[in-house]
């Protein structure tokens, strides 16, 4: 498994929750979910990440606390608000915009909830959409992504297929058919992936963060090494040794495109794959601490409790009993 599969592996990517919209001229709404809201239809989930796919039409859409100028899209584009920012959306960016809540309407039988807002103008045909996710915050990749991600399916690879699959789950969504949301589910991750790969490569030279990190190839090689044999008792001399540089110019490479040394990494990264098999597994602490490389349940115990600040049956038993409420 390469390295952005397993990150993504990890934050569990589960899409659902979704609705079909036409606005038409004037039009402003703002936007947020929260996930309590969408547990009923998804189960529990620690973050949301919406998206809105336009079908036909365009609109503009900015982050509402930011002062950035909003970003039109038209048919065959979708937006993705990874840290679920309060965005706002419409014909115009101005004036008070009207809460997306207050005018989701409830489905008619088995269809899904659609929205139908506006003055009477041209009109924009929107399917919106929720990506589920654990751990977003401290994930290396959800947490370093933009406030918006946009994506054009019509352009890159596989472009044909994924507009033509999209468009055929849209008017699924519009004709409420029962199915629909299992199609478009397995859609939203296929497209937040995409997107994450699009964004990879657009991103400019001298970019940080995780994805920048898999651009280079010695940092890019050593994150595969850790995350193919998280169990192995690495040294920064025996990364250096496979990646094929020194020490420091190895370690000089992780903090500048990571923001941590190589070792740092890995042991972050072990917790993250650690807190994950604690709360979606019945494994023992001492398999799990074996999984991510801890030769004791004791030294593991102690680096999740600097990580987390309880142990882990501690922390096991108060995510358990969340995702239960």
């Amino acid at each position: 498994m390469d390295a952005l599969s397993d990150v993504l592996r990890i934050a569990r990517l589960k899409g659902g929750v979704f609705l079909h919209a036409e606005f038409t001229e004037p039009w402003c709404i703002a936007a947020q979910m929260v996930p309590e809201l969408c547990a009923p239809f998804m189960g529990p989930v620690e973050h949301l990440i919406p998206y809105h796919y336009v079908v036909e039409g365009e609109l503009l859409v900015r982050i509402a606390d930011g002062d950035v100028e909003p970003v039109r899209l038209g048919a065959g584009e979708v937006v993705l608000v990874p840290h679920n920012d309060v965005h706002l959306m419409g014909s115009a960016i101005r004036g008070t915009p009207v809460p997306a809540g207050d005018i989701i309407c409830p489905p008619q039988g088995c269809g899904l909830f659609s929205v139908r807002h506006g003055g009477g103008g041209k009109a924009a045909r929107v399917v919106c959409g929720f990506l589920g996710c654990d751990g977003a915050r401290n994930n290396p990749v959800l947490s370093t992504l933009p406030p918006l991600l946009v994506l054009n399916v019509d352009e890159g690879g596989g472009a044909e297929w994924i507009r033509s699959t999209f468009q055929f789950a849209a008017d699924e969504v519009a004709s409420g058919r029962p199915g629909s949301e299992a199609v478009l589910s397995k859609l939203s991750e296929l497209l937040f992936v995409e997107a994450i790969r699009r964004y990879s490569l657009a991103m400019p030279e001298g970019q940080t963060g995780w994805l920048a990190g898999l651009r280079d190839p010695y940092v890019s090689r050593a994150v595969a090494l850790f995350h193919g044999d998280l169990a192995r008792p690495w040294t920064i001399d025996d990364l250096a040794r496979e990646v094929g540089l020194s020490r420091s110019a190895l370690a000089e490479r992780f903090v500048r495109l990571l923001g941590v040394p190589p070792i740092q990494y890995l042991a972050n990264w072990r917790m993250q794959v650690a807190s994950q098999e604690l709360r979606n597994t019945a494994a023992s602490l001492a398999q799990i601490a074996n999984v991510v490389g801890y030769d004791s349940e004791a030294a593991f115990s102690r680096a999740f409790k600097r990580a987390f600040g309880s142990a882990p049956a501690s922390w096991r038993k108060s995510a358990v009993s969340a995702q239960a409420a």
